[in-house]
């Protein structure tokens, strides 16, 4: 493939995902560590999810302007430093047992790492062709299922092997690759700083403020990209219930004894499920208008969703998860090639900024509810199923009204644009880009 010739998108490709690794096994390890210790209390697994999602309500406002004023390089690259940093804080916090004290570094961690993805995101749209966006999506999705395949796996494993001191140890070597790929890039000014080198003079509260609603109003003024941003809050209940659900459903349902077996059984299913997914998405990408990608598979997850609650077998239910990753990888392709086309480079820190806040939010409440409703209130989670299929359902009847329609009026706005330049072009010949 063209694209791996270039050497920054491959460096780029593996730096996200050894920072994305050095997340997540810790957590996977760390609400294995919750429920071993405090099984009478599984409200902390919760809270120690909450930890991972809350942070963004305190800096979704500045994100986005710092991938987009500041160095997208040197950004992404010392938030893999810091992390790094506060994870050998954590590996001597684990030693104190104080739960607060271990959450308010979690908590931290995960702060910094709200500011990564929108950097490197934007260094990703700068290197690239607009033909390129699709497989680099679909190259990414393939990777990040290989890695969810046996990332959650190995963090299961480490945890029961060397405990969660182990895990935390290899949290914090991902973080020091990630860090050292991003640093041997050698990446375009125009790629790093699209809007210009900003001097610290001119910084302050009001043009961050201002930044921040240059981006807002960006988004609301551009409905296809509104609609794709609301649905991304939507998503963000899916991603706040299979946080931990699934360990809830093996714990007190399916596998009591086996729990962490067969969590990291479903982590597997739904990975090698995004993987067979994704390589499908890849190869038909070309073929479909993004939207058609998308409303289907939304459509069939939720009623797989629904399923999940009314199972009582383990294997159906790992069969479903599998179905479940193969819908959601075109989705993953399709909203990943998608964006880049329909957003200006130099605006693309500050929209990627608002697709996390929004659906860490929507995760944040919908871990709140559980940690209130189960098991206190709602005794199985099986409604919890019931109610996320149902929200799923909506997205998928949403996107099916909206998305042809506002695709159609995007391409017809590209076609006159491009019709425009060609005539310029002819015009005043001498005028080689607009």
């Amino acid at each position: 493939m063209k694209i791996f010739k270039n050497p920054n998108f491959v460096k780029l490709f593996y730096a996200a995902l050894f920072s994305q690794m050095g997340t997540t096994i810790g957590n996977m390890a760390f609400a294995f560590y919750l429920l071993d210790h405090f099984s009478h209390q599984p409200s902390y697994a919760t809270l120690a999810e909450l930890m991972y999602s809350l942070p963004t309500i305190l800096v979704f406002f500045i994100v986005g302007v710092v991938a987009d004023r500041f160095d997208r390089k040197k950004v992404a690259e010392n938030c893999d430093w810091i992390r790094a940093l506060l994870t050998i804080v954590l590996f001597a916090a684990l030693f104190t047992q104080s739960i607060p004290f271990i959450f308010l570094v979690l908590f931290l961690r995960s702060a910094v790492t709200k500011f990564f993805f929108p950097a490197e995101n934007s260094l990703v749209q700068g290197i690239l062709s607009k033909e390129q966006y699709a497989q680099a999506a679909g190259l990414n999705q393939m990777l990040f299922s290989i890695f969810m395949v046996f990332g959650v796996g190995i963090g299961a494993a480490i945890y029961k092997l060397v405990g969660i001191h182990g895990a935390v140890v290899v949290d914090f070597i991902s973080f020091v690759i990630s860090a050292l790929l991003i640093r041997s890039c050698h990446i375009p000014t125009s790629a790093r700083l699209p809007n210009g080198k900003l001097n610290w003079k001119d910084i302050s509260i009001k043009s961050s403020f201002t930044d921040f609603k240059d981006g807002i109003i960006y988004i609301i003024r551009n409905r296809l990209l509104s609609t794709l941003i609301f649905g991304f809050f939507i998503f963000g209940f899916f991603n706040g219930a299979f946080a931990i659900l699934p360990m809830f459903t093996m714990k007190y349902e399916l596998s009591p004894t086996n729990y962490e077996w067969y969590a990291s059984l479903f982590a597997i299913s739904l990975g090698f499920g995004l993987l067979a997914g994704s390589g499908i998405g890849t190869l038909v990408a070309s073929k479909f208008k993004p939207y058609q990608l998308m409303i289907l598979p939304i459509f069939v997850t939720s009623l797989l969703v629904f399923f999940l609650g009314y199972t009582n077998n383990v294997s159906i239910f790992l069969a479903l998860v599998f179905i479940i990753g193969v819908c959601l990888g075109p989705i993953n392709i399709a909203i990943g090639g998608w964006m880049p086309k329909i957003v200006h480079p130099k605006l693309m820190g500050r929209v990627s900024g608002w697709i996390d806040p929004l659906m860490m939010f929507a995760q944040s409440l919908t871990l709140g509810l559980i940690a209130v409703l189960f098991p206190k209130i709602v005794e199985t989670v099986d409604y919890l199923y019931y109610g996320i299929a149902f929200i799923i359902l909506i997205v998928s009847l949403f996107y099916g009204y909206t998305l042809p329609k506002l695709n159609k009026e995007f391409e017809e706005k590209e076609r006159k644009s491009s019709m425009k330049k060609e005539s310029i072009r002819k015009t005043n010949p001498n005028i080689h880009s607009i």
